[in-house]
């Protein structure tokens, strides 16, 4: 049994100087793009950040300062990948959670819209952590029965989350073998924006941490409109602070 596939997906695995997802920059990006022919295009591009890689993050991933000097930054190369995975479904190792939020970020930051609309968000950890509970590297000597070599090489990542996703397809009738079929197994918070900060209960869009918690948006800014300005103003990713935005704007139209 095989991956159905009616779009191209691209795999996607970033490197980054941190996990801060406000704060931190892309320094590699690898695209492995999959067509419903079964071709695969590879993409993988470092990324200058304009900021020091600490040490603990260049002894992870191998990427140094030098390595990047003379990369493009990610506003130079925003277009090429925009393009790349501009009618793609989008699929990764834990990247609901963390490369497409970065990836999303870095688009803001460049002034380059992107947008989500009509993709499908496929984290294939999801489908590991559900049947068998482990990381990436157990996961592919467990699916694929191969060691996983140079580890944390954004194309290596990138290539053998596909793998994975291959052999889950064929391990787990279950799951089916379309993209749509697999999201809807593993299930997704129905969130506002990627940081999480804010989801939605019932259509309603309510906060999702801190003393507001479990409260509509729309209430909370009405009742206490200085904590927008909070918001603003904090570490919060420009993403949370854009939705933020957005719903206070509905919110002002109502009045």
């Amino acid at each position: 049994m095989k991956l159905q596939l009616t779009k191209p997906i691209a795999f996607i695995d970033l490197e980054t100087t941190g996990i801060n997802i406000s704060t931190e920059r892309i320094v590699e990006i690898a695209m492995v793009k999959i067509s419903p022919d079964g071709t695969k295009q590879v993409k993988r591009k470092l990324i200058n950040p304009q900021m020091p890689i600490p040490k603990a993050s260049s002894d992870i991933h191998g990427i140094t300062d030098e390595m990047v000097k003379d990369a493009p930054t990610f506003k130079q190369a925003a277009n090429e990948i925009k393009q790349f995975i501009d009618n793609c479904d989008l699929a990764g190792y834990n990247s609901n959670r963390f490369d497409i939020p970065m990836l999303i970020e870095e688009f803001l930051r460049s002034g380059l819209e992107f947008t989500l609309d009509g993709k499908k968000l496929l984290d294939v950890q999801k489908v590991f952590h559900m049947m068998e509970q482990r990381t990436l590297g157990a996961a592919y000597k467990f699916y694929c029965n191969k060691s996983l070599e140079n580890a944390h090489s954004a194309e290596v990542d990138a290539t053998a989350t596909w793998e994975v996703l291959e052999a889950q397809v064929e391990r787990y009738p279950q799951i089916g073998t379309t993209v749509e079929s697999i999201v809807k197994f593993t299930g997704e918070d129905d969130i506002v924006d990627f940081a999480r900060r804010f989801v939605k209960d019932n259509g309603i869009e309510i906060f999702n941490f801190g003393k507001h918690k479990g409260k509509p948006v729309t209430q909370v800014l009405k009742e206490e409109p200085q904590y927008y300005d909070w918001m603003m103003k904090g570490d919060f990713p420009m993403d949370t602070k854009q939705k933020l935005t957005e719903i206070l704007n509905r919110t002002l139209l109502k009045k």
